[in-house]
């Protein structure tokens, strides 16, 4: 039945891409785009069926690779947190594959990259619907190896630095995660997420239950490039194609690092702020070193790719101090930041290669006055700008509110109004570049500069209306997507009863 039939399709469309792609190349030159996009179009309206379908009251979905029923078989499940995954993951990459098929015109080699892109598409959508821990890591291996390729892309040799330096750091994250996976496997003789979960629960919260918790989720921090943890990202991102940054940005920290996190601490492990106040505490503190650390660099930057890839760090900081404040609010801010950020980041990492195909330059003060000669690009970034820093009535504003609910709830004023304060701080740098890149001086002359071609403009104004979207529906998304995927996490070991069919 289509019902759970499409689930699995998820991983193998993009893969069957990945294989048809060069084939076809040899051919014209142009099935690369043509595939890379139709596939792209297919997933999202998968995604799509798959969040309506749930809508209609399904607890979930499991499907059962050859029949074989859990634990001895492989799983895939796709439950109200995977949609939400599956869903911005292929939200964001379908615009940004249309942004590809200009922005390769500096490249050779444009099936290579297409290969590339479906292999780490097919890696993020694999890590979402796998119900298998040794499954999640391989596919978290498989784009991120299609990622390290890409960063390197353009074989610069700043890219080729960023590239290895992004190499070393996400294999030491994936040899934490191996590792844990190992110890874990050791100790309860089984891969299976919701067996697994079972045998921990019963086990306790042991000294082996806490080290192989904490191995794993060093790996996923790494993953995600919280602090201490971060220094790859502000070179990876800054040396990645841009719709590959835009997928970095937005989607690939969120699903191998934030999602899997999520899934492994509440669905995995069984914990919550009552079974474990001190670990959440934790998640608090990591994610307010993430806010001020991220915030600070990025004020001080003069390069405005930089400066975004900064944002990004402190942005993941608010959704990790959504988790550790581990209340209903907190919660489902960390998973509506999750979506807002992912859309609007994309969107801003998107509009800043525009402008430095125009202008030729990343430098925020030898640029100015870019608004009425690149209208399109201009808003682009302006509107996604007040999303990311909070503005009213756009996404960003809602997911960092119920944050801020969330420590309120909790008595964490001071919590409370940190994430407040630290809202002005990404207003402050936001609006820099804003103030310099496209208001300009009345006493300077713009900078020459033209719009960027069709295809580039239909992909920025995509993601503009998903973050317009977003903010302006946000009680439907709220209802939808983000508060079932919350209810997902607190079900605990709920997930083990929707595997076995309990």
């Amino acid at each position: 039945m289509l019902e759970s039939s499409f689930v699995p399709l998820l991983v193998a469309i993009p893969l069957l891409g990945a294989f048809v792609i060069p084939l076809l190349s040899k051919l014209w030159e142009g099935f690369a785009d043509l595939v890379g996009n139709l596939v792209s179009v297919f997933l999202l309206g998968l995604a799509v069926y798959g969040l309506v379908h749930l809508s209609t009251g399904a607890t979930g979905i499991v499907y059962k690779m050859g029949g074989w029923l859990p634990p001895i078989g492989i799983t895939l499940v796709y439950d109200s947190l995977t949609a939400l995954v599956v869903l911005i993951t292929n939200l964001v990459v379908f615009p940004a594959l249309l942004f590809s098929t200009r922005y390769l015109d500096q490249y050779t080699g444009r099936w290579k990259y297409y290969t590339l892109f479906m292999l780490l598409l097919a890696g993020l959508n694999g890590v979402a619907i796998s119900g298998d821990l040794f499954n999640m890591f391989v596919f978290i291996e498989i784009s991120a190896v299609a990622s390290y390729a890409l960063v390197a892309f353009g074989t610069r040799a700043e890219e080729l630095e960023a590239g290895f330096k992004y190499m070393v750091m996400g294999e030491v994250g994936g040899l934490a995660i191996l590792l844990s996976v190992a110890l874990l496997y050791a100790k309860t003789s089984t891969l299976n997420l919701a067996d697994m979960s079972q045998s921990l629960a019963a086990g306790g919260h042991t000294t082996f239950f806490w080290f192989a918790l904490g191995t794993i989720l060093v790996g996923f921090a790494i993953k995600m490039a919280m602090v201490p943890f971060h220094s790859w990202l502000p070179d990876a991102y800054l040396s990645a194609p841009a719709p590959v940054t835009a997928v970095l940005a937005g989607v690939f920290s969120k699903v191998v690092g934030v999602y899997a996190m999520s899934r492994v601490v509440f669905n995995l492990f069984g914990l919550s702020r009552t079974t474990a106040p001190a670990f959440f505490d934790m998640l608090v503190a990591f994610g307010l070193v993430s806010i001020v650390a991220g915030g600070l660099l990025a004020i001080n930057q003069r390069n405005y790719k930089r400066l975004l890839a900064y944002s990004s760090v402190s942005q993941m900081g608010y959704i990790l101090v959504g988790f550790g404040i581990g209340n209903y609010w907190g919660v489902v801010g960390a998973l509506f930041l999750v979506v807002a950020h992912a859309a609007t980041k994309g969107l801003l990492f998107l509009s800043a290669r525009s402008i430095e195909r125009s202008t030729g330059t990343r430098d925020i003060d030898s640029i100015g006055g870019l608004e009425k000669s690149m209208p399109v690009t201009a808003w682009s970034y302006i509107l996604g700008s007040m999303s990311l820093a909070g503005i009213p009535p756009f996404a960003g504003f809602f997911a960092k509110l119920l944050i801020v609910l969330g420590a309120v709830a909790s008595r964490m004023y001071w919590l409370a109004i940190l994430a407040a304060l630290f809202s002005t701080v990404t207003l402050g740098y936001l609006m820099k570049v804003i103030g310099k890149v496209f208001v300009g001086r009345k006493s300077t002359e713009p900078t020459p500069a033209q719009e960027s071609p069709p295809m580039i403009l239909l992909a920025l104004v995509i993601l503009v209306v998903v973050v317009v979207l977003f903010g302006i529906g946000f009680q439907p998304v709220l209802d939808w997507v983000v508060q079932p995927a919350a209810e997902a996490l607190f079900g605990g070991l709920a997930y083990a009863r929707l595997v076995f069919g309990g």
